[in-house]
């Protein structure tokens, strides 16, 4: 009797050397005095096969994520947070990878809503020499790791288009080795690296491009210490647009006397909901047995996110915005967004309500959840600078959470449980603003025509002189509106059914409501 399905397939050899095979052994060996199987380690260890036949480019980044230990700030399973392909959801919905796979500019994607540092080449924008040169580097290092997309037949292989990593380089007989991920086909193998090229110097016939490589590694520091773009409302497109094509054309367009007149021209001109675009990222805890104490690496973070605070309302360009909202008349309706400040008891409740189904694991859930008490307040011990917590009693059905939102703030004005009481000054619009316009690429204001002007506002909006952690949080964000331009481009829509949007994006709150864009746990 003939037993259904197809178990493994024998590896077309050659071309490619079997990782297990004698010779793949000595090749193995040989890489490592040659010092370029140090990524290997790495990825050996979290090598993953992948769940569904077309899930090759999830299991493929899933299991680069975790080899460079980036944390997805989300649970997987019970308490654990751990990239897996179910999460990968972002850019691509999960049933229709399931179907027809991914494409190489949604990994990329991907890649970026997981919070890595991602460079990304097509064969057409880069040459084998370049290919060598990054294969090379990231096999002798565990902080960069290579994912290629290639096409199967160069290699006398069943099936079409396929990901895999690479998971180290030898020099001497110039081979690559791939660490396939579909193991219940073939098993990892050696390939010449000129025949590696021609395998991804092939069109995929679903997006009419070239295949290519992806570098992969761990940023430098957590993406969105303080500020992020959300994706999450559905005018993010027009907004990113906006901010992108059309502030240009706008400067460019009229005979601006001074920079307010700028502000004036190109926040009544804001797209609507333009509030949910623009995010600070806050800190959501479970509190244990009634206990308010910070950690030091929860004090660490808080003093991070607060001393960005500071740089940016120490900048020139913040005074600029203070003085052009404080005049800006609060009937205007498409101005409103821009001068609303809640107090933080009046939007406790959402925010703890909202960091408890995070913590529960029911970011999806329709089930109810609502706060029996909340409370905002100011915790100082020994000579430590005083702390906010937003603190609340969360529940849902016969369960009760406690849970403690940190806030960063630069000054502190009240505490406690009753109307009357609020901190002082938390991040709000003007910061927010601030960091937008410094945001904005520098080419935005080319086309000020008064020389004066231009002089000034490129004074106003120039990174080269901040602070450092103001400096990096800024170009976060202006990366952050390339890749979400990008996107509209390829009309790539990502999809924020998941809490993960653009890089690390859990939770968030509408600057009109409560200006808490992010909640990371």
């Amino acid at each position: 009797m003939a037993m259904a399905g197809l178990y493994r397939r024998m590896l077309p050899s050659p071309p490619a050397i079997d990782f297990a095979s004698s010779e793949g052994k000595q090749l193995f060996l040989e890489a490592i005095q040659g010092g370029t199987m140090e990524g290997f380690y790495r990825l050996i260890s979290y090598f993953q096969t992948q769940s569904e036949p077309a899930y090759c480019g999830l299991a493929s980044l899933s299991m680069v994520l975790n080899a460079l230990a980036i944390d997805p700030g989300r649970k997987w399973k019970g308490p654990w947070r751990w990239f897996d392909e179910s999460m990968l959801d972002c850019c691509e919905p999960l049933e229709k990878v399931k179907e027809k796979g991914i494409s190489f500019g949604k990994l990329v994607c991907l890649a970026h809503c997981a919070g890595a540092k991602v460079e990304a080449f097509r064969t057409n924008q880069s040459t084998i020499d370049d290919f060598r040169k990054y294969i090379t580097q990231c096999s002798a290092s565990e902080d960069c790791h290579v994912i290629s997309s290639y096409y199967r037949g160069a290699f006398k292989q069943t099936g079409t288009g396929h990901f895999s990593p690479i998971g180290g380089y030898h020099a001497g007989r110039d081979m690559a080795l791939i660490l396939d991920v579909a193991r219940f086909k073939y098993p990892p193998h050696w390939v010449p690296l000129t025949l590696l090229w021609e395998a991804m110097d092939r069109v995929d016939d679903a997006t009419g491009q070239r295949r290519g490589f992806v570098l992969v590694s761990r940023p430098h520091r957590e993406p969105g210490l303080l500020y992020t773009l959300s994706c999450k409302h559905e005018n993010w497109v027009g907004i990113a647009k906006y901010l992108v094509d059309e502030v240009p054309k706008i400067v460019k367009s009229k005979d601006f006397k001074d920079f307010e007149e700028v502000l004036t021209i190109l926040f009544t001109s804001l797209p609507s909901n333009f509030g949910e675009f623009v995010k600070w990222v806050a800190e959501v805890r479970r509190r244990e047995d009634g206990d308010h104490s910070l950690s030091q690496e929860e004090k660490g973070r808080l003093a991070l996110k607060e001393e960005v605070l500071r740089q940016v309302q120490e900048t020139l360009l913040f005074k600029h915005v203070v003085t052009f909202l404080s005049s800006v008349n609060s009937c205007c309706r498409s101005m409103s967004v821009l001068v609303h400040k809640n107090e933080l008891p009046d939007i406790a409740e959402k925010v703890c309500c909202q960091g408890a189904r995070i913590l529960a694991g029911k970011f999806d859930s329709s089930e109810r959840f609502y706060c029996r008490e909340t409370c905002v307040k100011c915790l100082k011990a020994n000579s430590d600078k005083p702390v906010t917590l937003v603190s609340g009693t969360v529940v849902n059905g016969s369960i009760e959470q406690e849970v403690d939102v940190l806030v960063p703030s630069s000054q502190i004005g009240g505490c406690g449980c009753g109307p009357s009481n609020y901190i002082g000054i938390y991040p709000v619009g003007n910061d927010i603003l601030t960091v937008l316009i410094l945001a904005l690429p520098k080419e935005t204001w080319s086309g000020i025509r008064d020389e004066k002007l231009s002089r000034q506002i490129l004074g106003l909006v120039t990174t080269e002189n901040l602070p450092t952690l103001l400096q990096e949080e800024v170009l976060h964000l202006r990366r952050q509106l390339h890749i979400l331009r990008r996107c509209q481009e390829n009309k790539v829509v990502p999809s924020c059914r998941s809490k993960c949007c653009l890089p690390r994006v859990q939770m968030t709150w509408s600057m009109t409501e409560s200006y808490f864009p992010e909640i990371k746990t």
